[in-house]
């Protein structure tokens, strides 16, 4: 979900599309490689970047108006549906490029650690339940296989400073002073309400009604979302990062 300035929102769609084409091993030589060459994809994505063959794909975005999810012919947040262009058409607002190989394999790319649920304002959940997971599942997963405090590793620390009452845990590498607790009347850190209206949730209890269509029957739906859900988007289903990977596109 995107939210403006104004508090309109939207449910969107994000695109990634190649700008390198599609092209594909055959069986054959997909299993010949697995067996003698592991690292065919990295290497051919390093050497490519090493070059200067920057592969980079397009991002296009899908918009649909708050309330037209509700009376919508299917379910818009079903992982296995795809919004017609011809209701949303795709808009094309930027380009990711990879343009500069790791110089520290193990400090850039074992450590990244990538949760759907860091979000700027302005961007929220949609009801799509594999999302709603993976808003929890991602920093688990964090930190169990880094540490607790795997958000204060270089790759992985914000570009601004960052205002919390976390303290203590294995690793941890920014110092904690008083108050460590809130609400604290020592001039802490506290929410921002007029700057950062919490517009981009869904209100405990709303409930919508959905299409639903199975065995080529249609009936209706009620979805209700989770009662406080963080911020978070759905990442695209993993894919090889090679310069000939397919498109991915995810829901928000």
């Amino acid at each position: 979900m995107w939210v403006n300035a104004k508090g309109q929102k939207f449910w969107v769609k994000y695109h990634f599309r190649t700008d390198q084409g599609i092209d594909f091993l055959t069986q054959g030589e997909a299993d010949r490689l697995a067996g003698v060459d592991g690292d065919y994809h990295t290497r051919d994505l390093y050497e490519a970047i090493e070059r200067g063959d920057h592969p980079s794909w397009t991002l296009k975005m899908q918009i649909m108006p708050f309330d037209e999810a509700k009376t919508y012919r299917f379910n818009p947040f079903d992982l296995t549906k795809v919004w017609p262009h011809a209701d949303y058409p795709l808009i094309e607002v930027g380009r990711m490029t990879l343009d500069r190989n790791p110089t520290d394999y193990h400090t850039e790319i074992e450590q990244a650690a990538f949760d759907v649920s860091n979000l700027v304002p302005g961007i929220g959940p949609s009801p799509d339940k594999m999302l709603l997971g993976r808003i929890f599942s991602y920093a688990d997963a964090h930190r169990a296989r880094i540490g607790v405090n795997y958000k204060q590793i270089p790759v992985n620390r914000p570009k601004v400073p960052v205002h919390s009452y976390s303290k203590d845990g294995l690793m941890r590498v920014e110092n904690a002073s008083d108050p460590v607790y809130a609400p604290n009347s020592k001039g802490g850190p506290k929410a921002d309400p007029e700057k950062y209206p919490r517009v981009e949730v869904w209100r405990r209890g709303e409930r919508s009604s959905m299409p639903l269509t199975r065995n080529g029957r249609t009936t209706t739906t009620s979805v209700r979302p989770a009662r406080s859900c963080a911020r978070s988007w759905i990442t695209p289903h993993a894919t090889g990062w090679s310069p000939t990977s397919s498109a991915t596109s995810k829901t928000e």
